[in-house]
């Protein structure tokens, strides 16, 4: 399997941020981290393992990127304006740094974003925000709304809400999404979740798929058996759906 490790200096972020490509051709794939993860993540977990086959055939090519989350959304020490502002300059490093990266990698135009648990909320996030740089997200055991508390999740932003918060939460402004084109946009993207019947963020994903329904926004979810938020269960996800 072909492997690059890339480092620069990032302006969005004003640190150092690291990647890894796994692959040399094929559909680019923007793999985020789960919660904290670092960029070598997916390979350590075994999931680009799974998916050999399709990246040594050239079929996919991956991008795994790093995390700021604990700069960010999971940042107690910071006002949850200042946690959302960094989540902003990270969506601005992806957008503006990673993306040309991967272009200039590979002229293939299909890009997939993918992530599991908050990994799959930062994959649908961006490209519901952007959903002209993608052709396809794939997220499994994701939370769309980090700033209310779920079970034993508490929510990210304390009592704090703000319109960047908003719109940075698919859960909340999708319902209210009027722009024709965006939405049009979403609708030429495909879209796949999977979640656990016991997942506690089920429902996140029920209302999320409400509101697509509503939007008449394709898309498919994948209730699995349990609680289905594991790498095991990834590894199986994958096989399947990516």
């Amino acid at each position: 399997m072909h492997r690059e490790y890339h480092k620069w200096f990032s302006p969005n972020l004003n640190r150092d941020m690291e990647l890894l490509i796994l692959g040399h051709a094929g559909a680019r794939v923007l793999v985020f981290p789960t919660r904290r993860g670092r960029f070598y993540e997916y390979e350590s977990f075994g999931l680009a393992d799974t998916l050999a086959e399709k990246i040594d055939n050239g079929w996919l090519q991956l991008y795994c990127v790093d995390s700021v989350d604990h700069e960010s959304v999971y940042n107690r020490l910071a006002h949850p304006h200042d946690r959302i502002r960094r989540h902003n300059q990270y969506e601005q490093y992806i957008i503006n740094e990673v993306l040309p990266l991967s272009r200039l990698k590979n002229p293939q135009p299909f890009m997939i974003s993918h992530g599991c648990s908050l990994g799959a909320y930062h994959a649908l996030n961006i490209a519901f925000r952007h959903p002209h740089w993608f052709g396809k997200v794939v997220a499994f055991s994701g939370r769309y709304n980090l700033s209310e508390p779920v079970g034993e999740f508490r929510g990210l932003f304390d009592d704090y809400y703000d319109e960047e918060i908003y719109f940075h939460s698919p859960n909340h402004f999708l319902p209210n999404l009027d722009d024709s084109v965006l939405l049009e946009s979403l609708r030429r993207l495909r879209i796949v979740m999977t979640i656990g019947a016991e997942d506690p963020f089920l429902g996140s994903n029920i209302m999320l798929s409400s509101a697509l329904q509503d939007k008449h926004i394709p898309h498919e979810l994948y209730v699995w058996d349990g609680r289905a938020h594991q790498v095991s269960d990834w590894q199986k996800m994958v096989k399947l759906y990516l």
